[in-house]
């Protein structure tokens, strides 16, 4: 059974930075797709980046490409999310999410994902 658990989540000024951690365990495949979500109160679940874990294939959205960067350990089998210059716009709900494959067209879409975490909250303060 696919486990994940994430965890990094806090309360931080505009302008700075947070790393969230994704720790998968149950999968049967060495290859997967790891992806990142978030959430805020009244709006719609947003994909930012994936992580294809075999290649090691990122992607993003264009509302943190520049800002975020994913990346895998895989002796640890994390997943992690390096995110700088953080802006108010970005607080939210963050999951962790796996799917069998992604690319750059579907890693944002949440129906292609099987398992979820249970989230971790970063607020990002003016």
């Amino acid at each position: 059974q696919v486990q994940l658990v994430e965890s990094g989540g806090g309360s931080v000024q505009a302008g700075g930075s947070l790393r969230l951690s994704c720790a998968a365990s149950g999968f049967k495949s060495s290859e997967y797709c790891l992806g990142w979500f978030r959430q805020a109160p009244e709006k719609e679940r947003e994909g930012v980046a994936g992580i294809r874990t075999g290649p090691g294939f990122t992607y993003y959205a264009d509302s943190v490409k520049g800002r975020f960067t994913i990346s895998q350990d895989i002796t640890k089998n994390t997943v992690y999310l390096q995110m700088d210059s953080l802006k108010p716009e970005d607080t939210a709900m963050y999951y962790c999410a796996a799917a069998r494959y992604c690319d750059s067209r579907s890693f944002r879409k949440s129906d292609i994902y099987t398992d979820w975490g249970q989230g971790t909250q970063v607020t990002v303060s003016s």
